[in-house]
Parts: C-alpha cells; structure tokens; sequence
C-alpha cells in the first residue's frame, strides 16, 4: 500500500468522515451535510482509497469504525473544530443562541445544579435546550470522545489522576476539568430505625444491612474503601444505580445507605429519614466538570462551563441559606 499523500488529500473527505463517525449512519450524516447518501458514500470510497483502510462497515442500521478510525476520529474532529473557530469565530450570545447542550450527571448532581440552570435559561438564554444523561459510570470519557455528551459532571477520582499523570509527563491531556463543589455524604436510615438514636459507632454500622449506590453496579464503593483501610467491612444486600431509588428504599425498610447532605432535602422525602455522620473518616468526594478538550475553543462550550459553574454557586447557596454571598 503507498503511503498518503496529504498533499492531494481533499479536506472535505474529513467532513464527511467526521460527520459519518458522530452520526454512525450514513442517511442522518448526509442529512447533516445537506448531501446525498450516495455521495457521502463516494467521498468515504475515495477516502478508504487514500487510506488503504475500510474506515467503516455495516451494522444494523448504521456502521461501525474500523480501529483505525476510530484512532484517526479525534484528531480529525479536534482540528476541524479548531478549523471553524479560527475562521468563524463569532461569540456566543447567549440570548439569541438557539444550542442544543447534553450533559451527563446522576441525579444527586441534577437536583443540585438543574434549577439553577434552568433559571439562568429562562433568563438569560431562552432560546438554548438542556439534555440530561444519567452518568452511569465514573469514567465518562467515552461519552465525551464519541460527542454523546458536552460536558460529565460528577466525582471523576480515576480518571482525574490518569490526568494529572499525563500532566506531569507533559504530555497535552485529551480531557480537561473544573472543579464544581465538595459532596458532603451522610448515612441515611428511615425514621424509627433502632440505629436512628445517638451517635453511629463504626460497629453498629458495620453490622447493619447496607444499600449501595452504585453507577456501574459494581458492589463496592468510597466507603467500602475506607473500612477496608481499618481492615473492616459491611454487608451490601442491595445495589442501585440512582440516589433517589435508594432513599425510597431505606425510607421504608432497615436498611442503611450512604447520600450527599445535599440530596436529602430533594427528594421530598426528609420526613421520613434519619441522618448520621459516617462513624469513620472517608476521603472527599469532589464533583468536578470534566469535558473534552477540542470544545475548549468553543465560545459555546465556554458559556457552558461558565453557567454550570454558577448553577454550582447557587445550588451551594440553597443548601446554606446562611452562607451570606461568600462562596470562597
């Protein structure tokens, strides 16, 4: 097989094949690019050509990247969005924009961030939509890297040292973060628990029967961490995947969990709980904005950072009515 020839390359072919890797489907990737099926069907042909590779195959109603496009995929993504920047780039106002942003969050998260978002919208920007994902792992980089998302938040701890490793070994890292806010998490019982009366001992709550939110169902969480520091344990009877399934079912049975502070008010249901601090010393659970660093250039994406950040301040405010105007 030669060797590309970049200087005959026609950098159109790298539309048409960004478009077809997001969409994973030829029909909505013409769509798209105001083409004809066949003629994104062409332009792939002449770019399999160039590259000696089939680039994509048929899958069900769609198609699926072969490795090498999937390793060329973000290079090519990231230098075009640098291309449209550079020669287009008009800043976002946000109360004429009419963007469309997903986000990726479970639903401690939303119910912190989501109402101060929407009142920024209906203030500022009436015009701009908000999708949000259900986060259901702790590693969302491939939500970011196929676009399924524009911004994950929630606590990264994995992924964030894989960055700051990468960091140190100077290389430029593909993902980029912000920190939001601290998660302060309580354990949680129903009301009329036998453990619901004075402090929690680290023995009491080790001999409990305990329920676990879990994003990736995998049943062993921060505090299963901790306690196996102290050589310790507890019995997980149950896993969920959300926050709010698992207040409603400490609520009404003997079970204990573990739940941001925050969250327990939004639920509705904080009549019908108990809180104790956790009887042993857990790291800090930070929320941190994680998002892919091509959208660093966008004046959009920017915006976005920059408003969930302040949903994060207000959502700090409502939960610590008496905290005055100082965040820091």
């Amino acid at each position: 097989m030669n060797e590309p020839n970049f200087r005959t390359l026609d950098l159109n072919l790298l539309r048409v094949f960004d478009e077809v890797m997001t969409e994973r489907n030829l029909t909505r990737a013409a769509h798209n690019l105001a083409m004809t099926q066949p003629a994104v069907s062409n332009a792939l042909k002449r770019l399999r050509e160039t590259l000696g590779d089939e680039l994509v195959r048929r899958s069900g109603y769609g198609v699926e990247p072969t490795p090498l496009a999937t390793a060329l995929w973000p290079t090519v993504r990231d230098a075009l969005q640098q291309l449209r920047e550079v020669l287009a780039p008009g800043t976002f106002d946000p109360a004429t924009a009419h963007n469309a942003f997903v986000l990726a969050m479970a639903d401690a998260t939303a119910a912190k961030l989501v109402p101060g978002l929407v009142d920024i919208l209906e203030n500022e920007a009436p015009g701009v939509n908000l999708r949000i994902l259900p986060l259901t792992t702790r590693d969302p980089r491939d939500l970011l890297e196929s676009g399924s998302a524009d911004l994950a938040i929630g606590h990264f701890p994995g992924v964030l040292a894989e960055l700051g490793a990468l960091h140190l070994q100077e290389s430029s890292p593909r993902f980029l973060h912000q920190r939001l806010y601290d998660g302060e998490y309580v354990v949680v019982m129903r009301r009329g628990h036998p453990l619901s009366q004075g402090p929690l001992s680290l023995d009491d709550y080790c001999q409990a029967r305990h329920l676990l939110v879990s994003f990736s169902g995998r049943p062993f969480g921060f505090v299963d961490e901790a306690l196996a520091g102290l050589s310790r344990q507890r019995r997980v009877v149950l896993t969920v995947n959300q926050f709010f399934t698992a207040g409603r079912v400490v609520a009404t049975t003997d079970l204990l969990t573990v739940l941001p502070r925050h969250f327990v008010g939004a639920t509705g249901m904080e009549h019908e709980l108990a809180l104790r601090e956790l009887p042993l010393p857990v790291p800090a659970v930070h929320v941190d904005a994680l998002w892919h660093r091509q959208a660093s250039h966008s004046s959009a994406h920017r915006w976005l950072r920059q408003t969930v950040e302040r949903a994060s301040i207000l959502g700090f405010r409502a939960d610590n009515p008496d905290a005055g105007t100082n965040t820091a």
